[in-house]
């Protein structure tokens, strides 16, 4: 077996061209029926349609002889993961059909051996973590990420903020942080992972958003390189995995491997998408083979991107920059510049005349979809398959919002004489961002999670402006990314309140929420 090959791909390339007879699942049997039906149909256009699908499942296969089992492989499968495993760094990897998702709550599964278990998780992680932990019956610790002073963005706690916790809870089972962020802003893990090792404990990171981390010069470092236990990755987002198709990668003795790949039978299907699973497979084979060479275009194309972005009078970018250690005069703690992944351009208005979501929707009506917004920013999701022609496309589109918020300046200063815009890229912009946000406490009391509902207290609606001090009823997601803003059972705060209310000015889609305008919130009585 050698990195040249596809197991997987391979495989399903000889079921299909031997042309069996399927008497098994699934029901469409090789595509024959989306046949039939474009045979049987007046309607060109779906006759088009029913074809062209039909051309996508000559590989949607189920578990026969020589395609393996994703739960027990012994085969291709096993010599996909084992390749996998290779290419990445790991002693052992699994593929997910499930998205990081279904890896985040595997992980919290596999080191939880009993209702209560204590874990210390990152405060801005993804809901999948939450979700992992209501399986487990588990009690989170929650530390506070620090936050890059001059985007105003989170990215992981401390060395010192973990190390607190750890002492404080010696009885914990994990360490579960999320690095790189939504925004592609991420520190170096090596010292915590050190810490974390010599107090006996797994660390478990969740990086949906650094599947490409350690391939090439230019990128910083991957988890696993950091001494990560257990990572997982979402192949589908920054390498060439289809949607949901994602990976699970474990090293050293500190995970229990068996917890693991049961944790995986129980939370992923019994009949695992084989096109998925050889999209992971051939998305392995293509940077493994071709090296950093993989990034080349992709890399040359964003770098043409914030070049012209350098250069506007209107917009600007986080720029990527070395991590440089130095002293956090405000809490005492060593910190780190964060590290920026190039593929992430992440922009914003100067002027303070367009809020991200605007901004979001103005792209979007020049023809630019990108990946996210909030209150401030956009982001710009490039990878190895992003184009120089892409990104001149996004260039032109800027260049027609430039004029466009160029004459609604105009119109706004003759309007306001006396009104002054303030630059945003002073030293106080953005304080105001969702990830921004400042818990008083580093460290957290223990919450406890569960599938069931343990607290029987009254219930009622409040409005969000008189909600500080009474503890909150459901949990405020902002999504995308999908990290909370606000758990259930949390008490709310001024801090919480003041960030709602721009939320529900901005028109910020966020899920849990009763009331998605967030005028008002479901709180318990007190």
């Amino acid at each position: 077996m050698t990195r040249e090959q596809m197991p997987l791909v391979e495989a399903l390339l000889k079921y299909e061209q031997a042309k069996h007879v399927s008497m098994h699942v699934p029901g469409h049997k090789n595509g024959a029926a989306y046949e039939r039906a474009a045979a049987e149909t007046n309607d060109a256009a779906h006759a088009s349609l029913y074809r062209r699908y039909a051309a996508l499942l000559g590989q949607d296969v189920t578990e026969v002889e020589g395609t393996d089992d994703l739960h027990e492989p012994t085969g291709a499968i096993r010599e996909a993961q084992q390749l996998a495993a290779q290419c990445f760094g790991a002693e052992e990897t699994y593929f997910l059909v499930s998205g990081s998702t279904s890896g985040n709550i595997a992980a919290i599964l596999s080191c939880c051996t009993k209702p209560g278990d204590i874990v210390i998780v990152q405060r801005n992680v993804h809901k999948s973590v939450l979700h992992g932990l209501m399986l487990a019956g588990a009690r989170a610790i929650f530390v506070s990420p620090c936050a890059d002073k001059d985007s105003g963005l989170l990215t992981a706690p401390s060395k010192e903020t973990i190390a607190a916790a750890v002492q404080r809870y010696p009885e914990a089972k994990a360490v579960v942080l999320c690095n790189p962020n939504y925004y592609g802003l991420g520190v170096d893990l090596t010292p915590i992972a050190d810490f974390v090792h010599a107090h006996g404990l797994p660390l478990i990171v969740d990086e949906a958003h650094g599947a490409h981390y350690g391939l090439h010069p230019k990128l910083p470092k991957s988890a696993l390189q950091a001494g990560a236990d257990l990572v997982v990755q979402s192949t589908h987002k920054m390498l060439l995995g289809m949607t949901m198709s994602a990976m699970l990668h474990v090293q050293g003795a500190r995970i229990c491997r068996k917890r693991l790949a049961k944790a995986l039978t129980m939370i992923q299907s019994s009949s695992p998408s084989y096109p998925l699973m050889a999209s992971l497979d051939m998305s392995r084979h293509y940077v493994q083979t071709r090296g950093p060479a993989a990034f080349t275009e992709g890399l040359a194309a964003v770098e043409y991107l914030r070049s012209w972005i350098g250069r506007s009078n209107t917009f600007s970018c986080i720029s990527p920059k070395e991590s440089v250690r130095s002293v956090d005069k405000d809490n005492d703690q060593s910190s780190t510049h964060p590290l920026v992944d190039p593929f992430k351009v992440v922009i914003y208005e100067r002027y303070g005349n367009c809020t991200g979501y605007d901004l979001l929707d103005r792209l979007r009506e020049n023809g630019i979809v990108a990946e996210m917004a909030d209150i401030n920013y956009v982001v710009l999701l490039c990878t190895l398959g992003t184009t120089l022609a892409e990104v001149e496309r996004v260039a032109a589109a800027l260049v027609d919002l430039e004029d466009q918020l160029k004459i609604e300046r105009e119109v706004e200063t003759r309007s306001h004489k006396d009104s002054r815009h303030k630059d945003r890229e002073s030293a106080s912009i953005r304080k105001l961002s969702l990830q921004a946000t400042q818990m008083e406490d580093l460290i957290a009391e223990p919450i406890a999670f569960s599938i069931f509902d343990l607290d029987q207290r009254q219930v009622r609606f409040i409005d969000t402006s008189e909600a500080a001090g009474y503890d909150a009823a459901e949990a405020v997601v902002p999504y995308p990314p999908g990290i909370p803003l606000l758990y259930a059972g949390e008490t709310i705060s001024a801090a919480h309140i003041k960030l709602l209310q721009q939320l529900s000015e901005a028109g910020a889609k966020c899920q849990d929420a009763s009331d998605k305008t967030l005028r008002t919130l479901l709180v318990y009585e007190k």
